[in-house]
């Protein structure tokens, strides 16, 4: 299995278990991820869950040799936004890199290491806190193939990092290292290489000593209302169509070796 979860006393930890492509998530495996959460939602002996990677890799985003495929357009169409849906709690949809349109009553921490990047950066942005290793790297490496943020990047980012520093990140596709990630509060903690998923463990048992039912609470009012997240992520799905047009191209440019390791000098 490439995605694994194991139970930390009331902690869920959710690993994405590709290494060989940096934690790149296959159209399988955003299920996979999809159904972990959903599960934990309903688990009553789980408090809190952490999503990282293995071997040093939070996720490289969607697996851009399967887009260039062809499976990735299927994905697309099985994962559309149904015209009228506005209830992300009581009628939960998977989103391209998978639990990305949830809105779950427990924290989920992000534990990075190594890349979070494109549909990773959503995936660590959809979590309520970021537990980022000094030497980790997160950007909008997808700006240069033309593949949009279609799992709430546009609506997520702008709201941890403001508007202006959103911008720079989404329009440029830039690196964002540790030290500035943690400035710019995309990071919450920066803690040493390979300790990441020890930290996120630790700070998510940590949740588990308050009263849950007004920590739950409080997560829930302080975040988006559940209909205006499911508009907000609706409008962002229009871009889906971008993915035709320039996506495939560029998920085929990649898939001949172009880019690799995040180079912006040939794309």
């Amino acid at each position: 299995m490439q995605v694994r979860v194991t139970h930390h006393d009331r902690v869920a930890l959710v690993e994405i278990d590709r290494p060989e492509a940096r934690g790149a998530v296959s159209p399988a495996m955003a299920r996979a991820l999809f159904d972990a959460f959903l599960a934990i939602e309903a688990d009553d002996a789980l408090d809190a869950a952490v999503l990282a990677g293995t071997e040093g890799h939070f996720c490289a985003g969607f697996d851009l040799k399967a887009a260039a495929g062809g499976e990735g357009g299927a994905w697309l169409r099985e994962v559309a936004i149904p015209e009228g849906w506005d209830d992300p709690v009581g009628h939960p949809l998977p989103g391209p890199m998978g639990p990305s349109r949830l809105m779950l009553s427990k924290p989920v921490i992000a534990a990075i290491e190594g890349h979070a990047v494109a549909g990773g950066m959503e995936l660590a942005a959809w979590c309520d806190l970021r537990v980022m290793a000094e030497s980790a790297v997160s950007g909008v490496f997808c700006r240069r193939w033309g593949v949009p943020l279609i799992d709430g990047g546009t609506v997520r980012l702008p709201r941890i990092l403001g508007q202006g520093r959103a911008n720079d990140l989404i329009l440029t596709g830039r690196p964002l290292e540790g030290a500035e990630a943690l400035a710019m509060g995309f990071a919450d903690r920066l803690v040493p290489p390979g300790t990441a998923r020890e930290h996120a463990l630790d700070l998510a048992q940590s949740l588990g000593r308050f009263p849950q039912g007004c920590l739950r609470a409080d997560h829930l009012s302080a975040r988006m209302p559940p209909a205006e997240l499911a508009a907000a992520l609706a409008r962002e799905w229009r871009s889906a169509a971008i993915f035709e047009a320039e996506g495939a191209a560029g998920a085929a440019r990649f898939s001949s070796g172009k880019g690799r390791g995040g180079d912006f000098t040939e794309f």
